[in-house]
């Protein structure tokens, strides 16, 4: 196992230092090489210490200007501070580099989403959903831009999906009774509620949607 390879081992341990000092090997065996910049950024950032994980991901920006995964290393750093334009445009360079992968786009997805441009989030969240299938959490971001986009019927379909990967994601429940509501079929709003408690007591959100579906049942 080479020296980054082991060194990305420690980190998924969370053996900090171990990998630390690994890094900082590669860098001084190979300084051109923007690759090491990278992985001691991506580390920086896991223990929160933004400013140099910054200047080490811009270090391998210098050294190879087309290197995509300090660009996607940036947008997350960005991320961390809130300042979700500059997510963006580091992302989108990311891409534009060639990086395909579900987290560049989902992320990017979700900086529009932070600066409440659902529709413009859609197409990336789409592409993350196309590239990682099984992931609910992204499905799910999906299924919520479409329904903040008016697009209902499609944010069911997608619903749908997650209930399928995750018979007990309440959120989704949740959601679907609500689009059912938004239908006139309260009996399946109410279902969904039921669904959606039995699997998180507290979701004070399906508590309400509960009873404005036996109110609506009530009125019949």
């Amino acid at each position: 196992m080479d020296k980054n390879k082991q060194a990305i081992a420690y980190m998924q341990d969370n053996k900090f230092e171990e990998a630390a000092a690994l890094f900082t090997e590669v860098i001084e065996e190979q300084p051109n090489d923007p690759v090491g910049y990278i992985n001691f950024g991506n580390l920086l950032l896991h223990v929160n210490d933004k400013e140099r994980a910054q200047r080490f991901f811009e270090k391998a920006i210098e050294l190879d200007e087309k290197a995509a995964t300090a660009y996607y290393g940036l947008g997350n750093l960005y991320v961390e501070q809130a300042n979700y334009g500059k997510a963006q445009v580091n992302y989108q360079k990311a891409i534009e580099l060639g990086l395909e992968e579900a987290d560049v786009y989902y992320m990017l997805g979700m900086t529009f989403l932070q600066q409440e441009h659902d529709k413009l989030a859609l197409p990336y969240l789409l592409r993350a959903a196309e590239l990682a299938p099984e992931d609910e959490e992204i499905l799910f971001q999906y299924g919520l831009a479409l329904a903040q986009s008016d697009l209902i019927s499609d944010a069911g379909s997608v619903f749908d999906k997650v209930i399928h990967l995750n018979e007990a994601h309440s959120d989704a429940h949740y959601n679907l009774g609500v689009i059912a509501l938004f239908e006139d079929k309260v009996n399946k709003g109410l279902e969904h509620f039921d669904r959606a408690l039995e699997a998180q007591p507290d979701h004070v959100l399906a508590q309400n949607g509960k009873k404005n579906a036996e109110q609506l049942l009530s009125e019949m």
